[in-house]
């Protein structure tokens, strides 16, 4: 059997999109695995599967598998990929989509400029929420790291994330770091590991390490993340702007209670098929 899929990315973060609306199949993780592989396969950070809504009330449902095969709740690039390929596609007309996702319901805007914008919901801080093994919530907490103290954030975006300062973007122990705290016991469901340097009260940069992929050219909930982080620690200002390795993303939050709404671009690299 062949599937048309497109290859598409947010700033580097790429993408492999499969139609399930208009195509029929039943997508395993080890497909994802395999296609997911940069040698052997298409290659990309996530797989994005767009499929007819359970919930009368959204226009479709949105499921993501990283490239190890494993399934996850969220993935900002990813939602504004999935808006250009739900229209360029004609799966809809509407510049104003809502999508149901594993994590709750998030909110897709258009825009006229060609840039997309993501209300992504209020993030989540509450230990248990995230989830993170804290006894109560805190603006930072102090996570023990093969005997060495690190000072991080936890918030969830309907996915885990940890937030780091930095000094020096560019020699940033994510590497080392990323994989020690993406894989600590604290953080029973794993945890993506963004690594924040501020550059004034409404810039900053960010590297993250992503559950189940490593470091990604970018990482829209991560940016999400870092930007919660850093109003709730003084740092910075709504609105700012987070550059990326791969570009740029602009990132409004009025405070708690209320949604992180994302913009920036999403791309079309190639159309193809592979065979299930």
């Amino acid at each position: 059997m062949l599937l048309r899929f497109t290859k598409m990315h947010g700033l580097g973060n790429d993408f492999m999109v499969l139609d399930l609306v208009s195509q029929h199949a039943h997508i395993l993780p080890k497909h994802a695995k395999q296609w997911g592989d940069r040698h052997t396969g298409i290659g990309f950070d996530q797989l994005l599967l767009v499929e007819a809504p359970n919930n009368p009330d959204v226009d479709f449902r949105y499921r993501i598998f990283n490239s190890d095969g494993s399934e996850v709740e969220q993935c900002g690039n990813g939602a504004r990929c999935f808006a250009r390929f739900v229209l360029d596609k004609r799966l809809t007309a509407k510049k104003q989509i809502r999508v149901e996702t594993k994590s709750g319901i998030i909110e897709l805007d258009i825009r006229n400029d060609g840039q997309i914008s993501v209300d992504m919901g209020a993030p989540r801080l509450l230990p248990a929420d995230i989830p993170f093994d804290a006894p109560e919530q805190a603006a930072s907490y102090s996570l023990d790291v093969d005997g060495e103290t690190v000072e991080l954030a936890a918030v969830s975006m309907g996915n885990p994330h940890a937030v780091l300062r930095v000094y020096d973007i560019n020699n940033a122990p994510v590497h080392v770091l990323g994989p020690k705290i993406e894989n600590h016991p604290r953080f029973p469901a794993r945890v993506n590991v963004g690594f924040l340097h501020v550059v004034d009260r409404q810039r900053a940069q960010l590297r993250v390490w992503e559950r189940g992929a490593g470091e990604t050219q970018a990482c829209g909930t991560g940016a999400c993340a870092a930007a919660v982080a850093a109003i709730t620690q003084g740092w910075m200002d709504s609105p700012m702007l987070i550059d990326l390795p791969g570009g740029r993303l602009s990132i409004e939050w009025a405070g708690p209670g209320h949604s992180v709404v994302m913009t920036g671009p999403a791309v079309r690299v190639y159309e193809g098929q592979v065979r299930l």
